[in-house]
């Protein structure tokens, strides 16, 4: 199951050190029957329906910790469905837990704000931003 999970750029630096996305259970986007019931069947709109909700959840990060570098960020990865469920209460349509760690080897593409979109981030305008796509080899320049 592809899974958009919420991050930050200190946890992509975590995560490149440990060689995954430690903890769980937590939330993440992905493309649910809520959503699919929501928005139809084109693929391409429910992708990027999960994306923007875990972008939205990536500001929500930012906001708690204001010593962050104010650039959402999504990880796109896949997972056994065997490690994801429904989540409880959604929040979103698209809100799933995920239950195991993240290892690198599963993630597909990082999609992250550039560096302009910084302050209309940190001042809660970041949806007026789209994400830049990064692949995976790329991840070790946004934090380095």
């Amino acid at each position: 199951m592809r899974i958009y999970l919420p991050s930050t750029l200190t946890a992509v630096a975590l995560a490149l050190t440990e060689g995954e996305f430690r903890g769980g259970p937590r939330a993440a986007y992905a493309v649910t029957p809520a959503l699919r019931a929501r928005y139809g069947d084109d693929e391409e709109e429910l992708e990027y329906a999960a994306l923007s909700a875990a972008a939205d959840a990536s500001a929500l990060l930012l906001a708690a910790a204001p010593d962050e570098p104010a650039r959402r960020v999504v990880i796109a990865a896949e997972l056994p469905d065997a490690v994801v469920r429904p989540a409880a209460d959604p929040g979103s349509p698209a809100e799933v837990v995920v239950e195991a760690a993240v290892p690198l080897k599963r993630v597909a593409s990082a999609h992250v704000d550039d560096e302009a979109a910084a302050a209309d981030v940190a001042a809660g305008r970041g949806e007026d931003h789209e994400l830049l796509w990064y692949a995976t080899q790329e991840l070790r320049y946004l934090v380095g």
